[in-house]
């Protein structure tokens, strides 16, 4: 009721918005056209009024920016277009590593603009690009970032004396809107990386930034004739595959051939369907490696393209942070998820599993209503004694205010045998949030409820919490609460802990800014603490996160020192090194400090390094773990990236160490070839992999990938690598829209 109270006056006045900066997009005469090659030469740019001025958010925040950006923005009746001029004074200084399409760009120049064609205040698209041309784009909302998303549009880079130019051309068919619209919500920010300076045209402040839809200006002038076609679009693919599993019985390649297709068709202008049928993963990225030294299972993200497209539609929770500025960024907690799409056509070893259908629905039902449904299908396989299962999920989302919304989730698993019940999990969630809180100050509160059938037991199978939160700058600050009781368990969800527990989860940062220091830019002190009990009130867990010290220099090099003292009382016997039988029994307590230094270079250098070093108690005994990041800019387009990890524990129980390594030599050559090699290693399983991803984008939307994956497993009775699995896939996609 207090948090309520609090936000209360906050929400009324955000009702009614304070003035936004404004510009107009100019619509194109009958008969004239944009050649998307960067040169911005055309008549139509000279008629359009920049966005210009934009103002300084890093290092002098509220100065105006040191290097000119202007943006203007045309339309045609199918087509967005925008041109955008980067002045630049020293154009020898650009820095432009990055081409290949939806990498992040830490190390680079860049040019990013969000666009919320329904003036939500809470979610729509991003897209970024750099003086290389690499094309980069992903849906925001409430729940965070969806980096997955890839739209048809295309874009061209012009470097000159001058600085550079960029020209985009964004088909409507591309984005969610509706024609009849008087304006959407837009913003720009440029980074000058050399110099460190990030600018934008509104929403400039450190609590703001922007991914803070809130914040945005206003575009006007869309209105007039414009279409997004019939809302048609057909992808169908073609896969050929052979494979093998010397290890596992089919010591021969086998080869086969497989199609399928996937359909899109537009609803209405903010709701979209789509389709799948037969459908094939073959190009999707492998998984990061991890070495496991924890009481819980680790979390892999999804990575398939079907349960990617339109994923934060379906996110549930408590509401996340999607960044303030540059300020502090709290890790996702991925300890409970209700709905997690991994859940579906794979295994619990991340085998795949093949679905025979899959059928989606999301977007914008009305002006505040955001819908999201899914119904999956896998199939029969008698051989391996896999039943087929039906997945589906609801999610609705009604949006309040500007910032707030209200939510309901439903989530049902049917194994289609009748000695199997339906497996069903409801819930509901709100999230309550001002950026106008004493001013100009972000706060925000939300809360849970969850209910999922547990064929184990009846009663105590619900989740619920709530959380405050205080993400600005100077002061960041919350506290979450939940309880998960003891039969919770949703069949399509993923936690960490799997008993019963209550959680609270206070933390604090503080971030001054040394004013007039020429050497550093933000110091950070924070305390960070998970407290967790079991039913009976007993502590399960007592984890501290001190941050003693965390300094960000004006070179963006960084250093950071903190302590992490640990209780843990085991839930289950716990095999610390899962290659011996050696178990910590359960219930037993432990009581532990450790201590962490870690720092990172600049990401703009040629070389860039994450050294991190971690020494302490660890259970009933000692661990030392040392890793590294290394990341080389050899030339635009070859970026190599190595990790290493190496782990030493003395128990008085078992001595163990562990190794995982990582290569992945990155290659793009121009903005639409790429070829990535992951080589992987790990001590534990003492399992090679290596994964090697060509693409090949014929014109957005028609792809070409290569994939070839091969595992080996280090046999120590052999003394050789011996071959587990090797898979080679061609895959040819194509889409056609109408």
């Amino acid at each position: 009721m207090l948090t309520i109270a609090l936000l209360a006056p906050s929400l009324a006045a955000a009702q009614a918005p304070p003035e936004r900066a404004t510009m107009a997009a100019v619509r194109m005469r009958d008969g004239e056209a944009i050649a998307v090659d960067g040169n911005l030469d055309e008549p139509v740019w000279t008629r359009a009024a920049p966005a210009t001025d934009f103002i300084q958010q890093l290092p002098q925040t509220g100065a105006p920016a040191t290097e000119r950006t202007e943006v203007r923005i045309a339309y045609d009746r199918t087509t967005f277009y925008m041109g955008v001029t980067c002045y630049d004074s020293d154009p020898d200084g650009l820095l432009r590593y990055q081409i290949r399409r939806d990498q992040f760009l830490p190390a680079d120049d860049r040019f990013m603009w969000v666009i919320d064609p329904f003036l939500t205040a809470q979610s729509g698209y991003h897209f970024e690009t750099n003086p290389s041309g690499l094309m980069g784009e992903g849906l925001l909302g409430p729940a965070g970032y969806n980096r997955n998303w890839d739209g048809v549009w295309t874009l061209r880079v012009r470097r000159s004396s001058i600085g550079w130019t960029i020209e985009i051309a964004i088909p409507f068919s591309t984005l969610n809107f509706d024609p009849n619209a008087t304006a959407w919500g837009v913003n720009f920010q440029r980074t000058v990386r050399r110099k460190g300076e990030e600018t934008l045209w509104t929403g400039w402040a450190l609590n703001q930034g922007l991914f803070r839809f809130s914040n945005t200006g206003l575009l006007t002038g869309l209105n007039q004739d414009v279409t997004q076609g019939l809302g048609l679009d057909l992808r169908p693919y073609a896969l050929g595959l052979a494979d093998a599993s010397p290890l596992t019985g089919q010591p021969k390649t086998k080869g086969s051939v497989k199609a399928g297709i996937d359909l899109f068709y537009s609803l209405t202008p903010g709701l979209r369907a789509s389709a799948t049928v037969n459908t094939d993963f073959a190009q999707t990225e492998v998984d990061e490696r991890a070495v496991n030294l924890t009481q819980f299972a680790l979390f892999f993200p999804e990575k398939r393209t079907f349960f990617l497209e339109g994923a934060n539609y379906f996110d549930f929770g408590t509401g996340a942070s999607v960044g303030v500025g540059d300020s502090f960024r709290r890790q996702a907690d991925n300890s409970l998820i209700p709905f997690f799409s991994r859940r579906i056509g794979l295994d619990e070893r991340a085998n795949p599993q093949t679905i025979n259908y899959g059928a989606r629905m999301v977007g914008q039902i009305g002006q505040r209503l955001d819908a999201g449904v899914l119904q999956v299908q896998t199939a029969d396989d008698p051989g391996a004694g896999v039943v087929g299962e039906n997945f589906t999920t609801l999610r609705l989302k009604q949006r309040l205010f500007r910032q707030s919304y209200v939510g309901l989730l439903y989530t049902g698993r049917d194994r289609r045998d009748a000695a199997s019940p339906l497996l069903q999990t409801t819930g509901v969630d709100f999230q309550l949030a001002t950026s106008t809180f004493r001013g100009s100050k972000n706060l925000s509160a939300g809360g849970f409820v969850l209910n999922a059938t547990n064929p184990r037991g009846t009663g105590r199978n619900a989740a619920y919490g709530l959380r405050i939160d205080y993400p600005n700058d100077r002061w960041n600050t919350g506290l979450a609460y939940r309880v998960v009781q003891d039969h919770f368990s949703p069949a399509l969800g993923f936690m960490t802990r799997t008993s019963g527990y209550t959680r609270y989860q206070p933390y604090l940062n503080f971030s001054p800014r040394p004013r007039n220091s020429r050497l550093v830019r933000r110091l950070g002190f924070t305390a960070d603490a998970d407290l967790q009990l079991d039913s009976e009130d007993g502590w399960l867990t007592r984890l501290w996160n001190l941050t003693l010290l965390n300094v960000d220099f004006h070179s963006e090099d960084s250093f950071s020192v903190l302590v992490l003292p640990e209780y843990e009382r085991l839930h289950a016997d716990f095999r610390v090194n899962v290659r011996d039988q050696v178990a910590l029994p359960r219930g037993r307590e432990f009581s532990f400090v450790r201590y962490r230094v870690t720092g990172q270079t600049a990401n703009r250098r040629v070389v860039a390094v994450v050294p991190t070093l971690e020494w302490g108690g660890f259970y009933s005994g000692t661990r030392r773990q040392l890793s590294l990041e290394l990341t080389v800019r050899a030339r635009p387009g070859l970026i190599i990236y190595t990790s290493t990890e190496l782990n030493r524990v003395d128990l008085p129980e078992t001595r163990f160490r562990t190794e995982l390594i990582r290569l992945t030599p990155d290659v793009a050559i121009g903005q639409w070839v790429s070829l990535v090699n992951t080589v992987q290693y790990d001590s534990v399983s003492r399992v090679v992999g290596w994964q090697s991803r060509f693409r090949w984008i014929l014109t957005p939307g028609d792809d070409v990938y290569v994939v070839y994956t091969h595992n080996w497993l280090d046999d120590p009775v052999r003394d050789r690598l011996v071959t587990i699995t090797r898979q080679a896939a061609t895959k040819l996609l194509y889409t056609r829209r109408f």
